[in-house]
């Protein structure tokens, strides 16, 4: 296991060195740049010029990446272009934001789509079937940003049950000690904030849910009913072990795998930024900070929040490869 661990974590150098690079190459490569952003309508060869020179932009892009790949390896992230704080500060600032969205949309996706999915397999060809997998359809086939809006518009404007932009509300006095709002108010006490946070979550945990939550529901069916045709389950039934330990057991334990590798590649990109639910619902975090940083070229910012990203995103599935020997114990890590 340690040895496997340790491999893994040596994979993820030559990964994110072959990253960092294509990344570096084509946002410099992108019209225009972040002189554009700043100058505005002020633009004029002579202040570009100055601002490029200023920031280095004028040197060969050899020469910039090895300044890049220098600053990371010695911690600094740089400093954004827009805000003039380091990179490594603006993230620590909304990656709380972006944890708590992915775990609302987990909870809901994964609490709602296994038991759905599982449903939908035990029940096959009914009613309940056929509306499961018509509703996953649909799940991924709407676009988020569009269900984001309906539901904004439905449930927080014309029926006012939410709140409709925001993490929290801007009057509450809250107290702030790890930046995840919700445990923040559990922490103090403060359970008018702790509440206010929670319901600022519903409605973009349930459009950034959408798409998660119709794949483990098809992924979950699938897996069932590959899971039930196995000779052990029907051995089980024959020996009359009562259906909550044949579901649990038999199938649920071994149709999980493929779901929990699902789960794992979902968390990786939910975490990855929600650019488009953030965006929508103005919610604090790394997504619509990489939109902002997308418009002003700000390439330290956008370098910085990918390369971190990148190491979540690889962690997340080396939990969940190590996962594999726990669900399974035919399964062993090697």
């Amino acid at each position: 296991m340690f040895r496997f661990i340790v491999r893994r974590l040596l994979q993820l150098i030559p990964t994110l060195f072959g990253l960092s690079l294509l990344l570096f190459v084509w946002l410099h490569r992108l019209p225009g740049g972040p002189e554009t952003a700043i100058l505005g309508e002020r633009s004029t060869p002579e202040l570009r010029a100055r601002i490029r020179e200023e920031m280095g932009l004028d040197q060969p892009i050899w020469v910039q990446y090895g300044r890049f790949m220098k600053r990371v390896l010695s911690g600094d992230l740089g400093t954004s272009i827009g805000t003039k704080r380091p990179v490594t500060t603006e993230f620590l600032e909304r990656f709380p934001g972006t944890v708590e969205l992915t775990i609302t949309a987990l909870i809901i996706a994964v609490g709602i789509g296994i038991p759905l999915g599982y449903i939908a397999a035990r029940r096959r060809g009914t009613w309940i079937d056929q509306l499961s997998v018509g509703g996953a359809l649909l799940g991924i086939c709407i676009p988020v940003f569009f269900l984001g809006y309906i539901v904004k518009e439905v449930l927080a404007v014309n029926f006012g049950w939410f709140p409709t932009t925001g993490r929290q509300d801007v009057t509450i006095d809250a107290t702030r000690v790890t930046g995840f709002f919700v445990l923040d108010g559990l922490l103090t006490r403060e359970w008018d904030a702790a509440a206010d946070a929670i319901m600022h979550l519903i409605l973009p945990g349930i459009v950034l849910a959408s798409i998660p939550l119709a794949s483990i529901v098809r992924i979950t069916r699938a897996s069932v009913l590959e899971v039930v045709q196995e000779d052990y389950v029907r051995t089980a039934e024959a020996k009359g072990l009562t259906e909550q330990t044949v579901r649990s057991r038999h199938i649920l334990r071994n149709a999980m795998l493929p779901v929990a590798t699902t789960i794992g590649l979902l968390t990786g990109s939910l975490l990855s930024g929600a650019v488009l639910t953030e965006t929508v619902f103005a919610f604090s975090g790394i997504g619509a900070f990489i939109v902002e940083a997308i418009d002003r070229r700000d390439y330290p910012v956008l370098m910085g929040f990918i390369m971190i990203v990148a190491v979540i995103y690889v962690l997340v599935n080396l939990l969940v490869d190590l996962s594999y020997s726990l669900i399974d114990p035919r399964v062993r890590v090697r």
